[in-house]
């Protein structure tokens, strides 16, 4: 497998400079575990964990792995609970969205851990930077789940470099192969945050249907949308379509309090928890009910994915790829100057 050199890499001691998105619940301690074994930086969310069990999951973190790994805390909600778990059990990243981390910087690093922000405008990468985070990810619209800004990956991704340097910035936003990686470090990103491409690793907690959609979907199969948003207002996001969208959109796409089907029950997480229509909850592997009714998060990257593999092997196959591109890259720069300097 191929090594790499970036501030990323350099930060963490790693090989790769991929770092698995949260992913919401669909993320596992088997899944965070198998993306640092195999050199790259794993993550595992914890917003919607029970507090109770979350010191359990990192813990299983740590058995299978001995390598640096993060925990993603969304800061719609008060995080201190759920911090100082994280803080205790030894993490070595806590990843902020969707808030300002200003206020706990110091209390991270000072449990010896680093601090990231997922922005979504060079601004919003300037104001974390002065507060002190370690690393910033810059997201494009283009990105699955629930998304920050309105800018595509190719546009933001140099703005926020250029914003924030020194500070490491990893690229997010329709990257699931070693040609977006080699794309993104070409951007001047240190690595890529790659969430789409592991709903289909063995490791992921994603429900079949939801499997075979995403490896069935196209890159014109996702939607930017506010639909889903029970338990989560204001929380703009891209996910495939599906029925619920299908209904609402056939109905004339009406507002709140005004969707069809509105607070009917489509289904049960693997809790046993009901899940209302317009829920921001994805089915994972134990969910039952109307599954093609829930949200199902995809980025538009999707549609170069369809095969179910070990997240080690994904880690592998990126790395590997991304390796040729740009050895192929300055191949053809090389030829290009030759065939100048030979014309002239």
């Amino acid at each position: 497998m191929a090594a790499f050199d970036t501030p990323f890499t350099r930060l963490f001691g790693i090989d790769v400079p991929i770092a698995q998105a949260p992913i919401g619940g669909l993320s596992t301690p088997a899944l965070a575990a198998a993306v640092s074994n195999a050199g790259a930086f794993g993550t595992l969310s914890v917003t919607w964990r029970d507090p109770e069990r979350l010191p359990h999951l990192i813990a299983d973190i740590h058995r299978q792995t001995d390598r640096p790994f993060g925990v993603n805390i969304v800061l719609e909600w008060p995080p201190d609970e759920l911090l100082a778990i994280c803080l205790d059990a030894g993490v070595s990243l806590v990843s902020f969205f969707w808030g300002d981390p200003a206020p706990y910087v110091e209390r991270v690093h000072a449990a010896g851990a680093l601090v990231s922000l997922t922005v979504g405008s060079s601004e919003e990468a300037r104001r974390a930077a002065d507060t002190g985070v370690d690393l910033i990810v810059a997201q494009g619209w283009e990105a699955g789940g629930h998304v920050r800004g309105r800018v595509s990956t190719l546009a933001l991704v140099p703005r926020v470099v250029d914003a924030v340097t020194p500070v490491p910035v990893l690229a997010a936003g329709g990257i699931v192969d070693g040609r977006g990686l080699a794309a993104v470090l070409s951007l001047g990103a240190a690595g890529a945050w790659m969430g789409t491409r592991f709903l289909l690793s063995q490791e992921a907690s994603v429900h079949p249907h939801y499997r075979q959609r995403v490896a069935a979907a196209g890159e014109t199969d996702t939607v930017y949308t506010g639909l889903f948003d029970e338990g989560w207002p204001d929380s703009p996001m891209r996910a495939l379509r599906n029925r619920t969208f299908a209904s609402w959109e056939a109905a004339g796409s009406p507002a709140f309090g005004r969707r069809p089907g509105e607070g009917e029950i489509v289904g049960h997480n693997e809790l046993g928890e009901p899940v209302p229509r317009y829920s921001g909850s994805a089915p994972t592997e134990g969910a039952t009910g109307d599954i093609e009714a829930m949200v199902m998060y995809a980025g538009q990257g999707v549609g170069l994915i369809d095969r179910i593999q070990p997240a080690g092997e994904i880690v592998r196959e990126v790395a590997d790829e991304a390796a040729r591109v740009l050895d192929r890259t300055r191949s053809l720069i090389r030829s290009q100057v030759t065939a100048g300097a030979a014309a002239s």
